[in-house]
């Protein structure tokens, strides 16, 4: 068993942005976009959307998405692909790609399909990059990691880490991408929130509380995230000047 499965998760509730899975940009939802860019992973056998919620779910199914429904209970986005995974065992790898990152590299994603193909020790995978601007480092809202020398993870973190005097140019941002073998993830959701995870509000921290590595593949550059309207809005005329310049 050697398949891998890219699985989204969406739901409709969000805080700061509800309905974003179907906001538009550019005329095309943002769900749809990432979507498209999962299925020019190479490596994935197949790419399903993990919902709760039957507008995401019509909307998917009628551009030819596969769909999951799942429970209304679920907590995190890795609970809910979790229930799909359960019903999926023909998936040894399962990659968790977050629903609001339109720009996805798909290139990424077969590199931690790869990495869990090639690597029977590891268990969990993730990426992050450095950060474009060292002010950002200092941003909550912008998750950090400090890996060891192999690469794995030894911390992640709200607050800027390393501290550095001159600044934090040592600082990776974390990209909430994770390729999960099936037996780790199944065990995953089963342990319950420990004591670093509550205090930085930051489900990762489970894994390394429980000793479990979580390798981290650094890579030049990162996609951004919609996480407001106006993070949609700023993605939507950046994308109206690329194709101004393509169409020169």
């Amino acid at each position: 068993m050697n398949k891998a499965v890219g699985i989204i998760p969406a739901r409709w509730n969000s805080t700061r942005f509800p309905g974003k899975p179907l906001h538009l940009i550019g005329g095309k939802p943002l769900l749809r976009r990432v979507w498209e860019r999962c299925k020019r992973a190479k490596s994935l056998d197949s790419v399903i959307i993990a919902t709760d919620d039957m507008r995401i779910a019509e909307a998917a199914f009628n551009w030819g998405a596969e769909v999951a429904l799942t429970s209304t209970d679920h907590c995190s986005g890795t609970d809910r692909i979790a229930e799909v995974a359960r019903n999926a065992k023909q998936f040894a790898f399962i990659i968790n790609i977050q629903g609001d990152e339109p720009l996805i590299d798909p290139q990424l994603i077969d590199k931690i399909v790869r990495k869990l193909r090639w690597d029977r020790a590891i268990q969990i995978v993730t990426a992050a990059h450095r950060f474009e601007n060292p002010k950002d480092a200092l941003s909550p809202h912008q998750v950090k990691v400090a890996v060891d020398l192999a690469g794995n993870a030894l911390y992640f973190s709200r607050a800027p880490i390393p501290f550095h005097e001159k600044g934090h140019s040592l600082s990776l941002r974390h990209q909430g991408i994770y390729g999960f073998r099936r037996n780790a993830l199944l065990q995953f959701v089963k342990w319950k929130p420990t004591p670093l995870e509550r205090a930085e509000s930051l489900e990762q921290l489970r894994a390394l509380e429980n000793s479990v590595k979580v390798h981290v593949l650094i890579t030049a550059n990162g996609s951004p995230g919609i996480d407001t309207p106006a993070d949609a809005k700023t993605l939507e005329q950046e994308l109206a000047r690329a194709e101004r310049r393509i169409a020169r």
